[in-house]
């Protein structure tokens, strides 16, 4: 990954997946790369606001510029999920 400028978002190859398990019409979210992070923070979240959630929001735009990796973004978005009682599953693969 690139350490500035706007990365691939869509790439998924240093990207863990987990699935969200979110209430509404989409229960369950798959999250394989930057793009799904951003997806679900912005569009599927059931709140907008939340130190966790605002901290969250900033590191994948941080991580989407290429000042960060991917895994900072992930780790924020497992951090939010917690802070809004959103259950999160592991994928191995």
């Amino acid at each position: 990954m690139r350490t500035s400028g706007i990365v691939d978002w869509h790439r998924s190859e240093d990207f863990a997946p987990l699935m969200l398990v979110m209430s509404g019409r989409e229960k369950h979210r798959l999250i394989r790369s930057l793009r799904g992070v951003a997806e679900a923070l912005v569009a599927a979240w059931p709140t907008d606001d939340g130190k966790e959630y605002i901290a969250a929001v900033r590191t994948c735009l941080d991580a989407i510029q290429g000042n960060i990796p991917a895994k900072a973004a992930r780790t924020a978005l497992l951090r939010a999920a917690e802070e809004a009682g959103i259950p999160v599953i592991a994928i191995v693969h």
